[in-house]
């Protein structure tokens, strides 16, 4: 959605004596192109800084706030150059010995994931992770390391190599988890795996993170998933602590066959989606045909606010800013911005051949 700038920061920098608001924008005048549409950003970002300085916070505050800008940065400006490169986040338990049948089912992941180009994203260390790396090799490899205080080495595929991001704290490396996945797979694992599992489930649920495959990958007859998919419809969705279209959220399958079928299926149509202020856009690879067009009412109208309705157009001015993806077909609508279950089996519909022009 647009930015607006916190005017509240701009005043409080300015109540000292040097009028500290013309001195930042002195500094982004020598930092910044003059035409980048990230200036009032950088202004409130540099502003927020000065505000901590004026409260002069305490050490420790200071230290991770530093750590927070510094880790982001440098996580940024490794991550541009694959930028346009679609990833998949593995999750799984670092302590998968290799002679087990989940660590070969991941090595395949990772192999099938590659042979699609897609990139394989994990926490690099052993286990899964070094399964899914081992299998996808380097060049499809990507790595978000832990710092701990006892050992936490990159696996051999990554090790030593400039695809390897190490993070201080949990939570910047969650988040960079989920920002560069496009999909996620999970294979059986500990706390952490089911913590990144919930999650990303809560994150799509509550829009707060686009709408991607969630794929839980287990070996053939294994019930890990299935009891815990057990719980979930028993006790969350059965107490009606979630919705029933919330399942759609997830799959669960057996080979890393059907795993990576889920995720290049899901983008054989679709391809992206934002907000544009009110209105949410989803852009296609291929227009739909006129029958599709007016099944929708009928199937998705519960997916649009009060008189709303899906339309097909072409791209938006206000998507100036990718104009890589103005060539694709889009579908614009009044999205209430509930029930994420539901816009998956719209994605779904989209995805099917038989109803594309």
């Amino acid at each position: 959605m647009p930015y607006e700038p916190d005017d509240y920061l701009t005043r409080h920098v300015q109540t000292s004596s040097i009028d500290l608001a013309s001195k930042v924008d002195e500094l982004l005048a020598l930092a910044a192109p003059n035409s980048s549409a990230n200036l009032p950003l950088y202004r409130d970002m540099l502003s927020t800084v000065l505000r901590a300085a004026q409260a002069d916070r305490n050490r420790w505050d200071a230290k991770i706030m530093l750590q927070t800008l510094r880790e982001m940065e440098h996580a940024f400006s490794v991550l541009e150059q694959f930028k346009r490169r679609r990833k998949v986040t593995v999750f799984g338990s670092a302590r998968t010995p290799t002679n087990h049948p989940i660590y070969e089912l991941a090595k395949e992941l990772g192999a099938l994931l590659a042979r699609n180009e897609l990139m394989a994203i994990t926490g690099a260390g052993g286990g899964i992770m070094a399964a899914a790396h081992e299998g996808a090799g380097l060049e499809h490899s990507l790595g978000l390391n832990i710092s701990l205080p006892f050992e936490q080495s990159a696996n051999a595929t990554l090790q030593g190599s400039s695809n390897l991001l190490s993070f201080k704290f949990f939570f910047l490396r969650k988040l960079f988890f989920v920002k560069e996945a496009d999909a996620l797979v999970l294979c059986p694992g500990g706390f952490g795996t089911l913590d990144e599992t919930l999650e990303a489930l809560t994150l799509i649920q509550t829009g707060k993170s686009p709408l991607v495959p969630v794929v839980l990958l287990d070996e053939p007859n294994g019930t890990f998933w299935h009891d815990a998919l057990a719980f979930i419809s028993k006790q969350l969705q059965g107490n009606g602590y979630i919705l029933p279209s919330d399942l759609k959220l997830l799959s669960l399958v057996h080979s890393a066959e059907d795993a990576v079928g889920e995720i290049t299926r899901f983008y054989s149509n679709y391809h992206s989606s934002r907000w544009l202020k009110e209105r949410f856009v989803v852009r296609l690879h291929h227009a739909l045909n006129a029958d599709a067009m007016g099944q929708l009412p009928e199937l998705f109208a519960d997916l649009c606010k009060s008189g709303g309705y899906v339309q097909q157009v072409g791209a938006f001015a206000s998507e100036g800013d990718e104009p890589e993806l103005a060539h694709l077909s889009r579908l614009a609508f009044t999205f209430r911005g509930r029930e994420y279950g539901r816009l998956r089996e719209l994605y779904d519909f989209l995805n099917s051949a038989e109803n594309w022009a």
